[in-house]
């Protein structure tokens, strides 16, 4: 079950993923309208993915890094990058979100590419905790949200 989950939310971060960059390049190019189904798209699957990622947290616990004891410091050092990444590309993703619905452009296009920045690079650090976990190397056991975050 555990596995099944982290492979809806690597999915979900991809799709969310695709669908910023898919927005960026639809407002560079003037088409507004896409630009807003995109990015509401990428907001709801973005969301999908932070409750299947709360849920299997709280129910099912976090996969512990299970690759090499010298590889750990790295994993988890890039981990807590992500972590921290995601953290601020969701604040901003509100943000952004608020405003361009508001029609508060001028803002939304202050912080907009900041956030879509942000989100790219989220997700390509998730996709790649995701290959660390559960590709690259064999799972390791399951326990607490805490303990996997910070390797203990």
């Amino acid at each position: 079950m555990a596995n099944a989950l982290a492979y809806l939310n690597v999915a979900c971060m991809f799709f969310s993923g695709l669908a910023v960059a898919a927005g960026w390049i639809a407002i560079r190019r003037g088409k507004r309208t896409t630009h807003r189904w995109l990015m509401i798209t990428a907001a709801y699957v973005a969301a999908g993915f932070f409750l299947s990622y709360i849920l299997k947290s709280l129910w099912i616990g976090d996969t512990t890094f299970g690759g090499p004891a010298r590889w750990r410091p790295w994993y988890q050092g890039f981990l807590q990058v992500h972590s921290a990444l995601a953290t601020v590309g969701a604040i901003l993703g509100i943000i952004a979100l608020y405003y361009g619905l508001k029609g508060r452009f001028a803002r939304h296009r202050k912080v907009g590419p900041w956030t879509a920045g942000v989100w790219l690079v989220t997700a390509a650090t998730g996709i790649t905790v995701f290959l660390l976990l559960y590709v690259v190397f064999p799972p390791g056991p399951t326990t607490n949200m805490f303990r996997a975050w910070t390797g203990h």
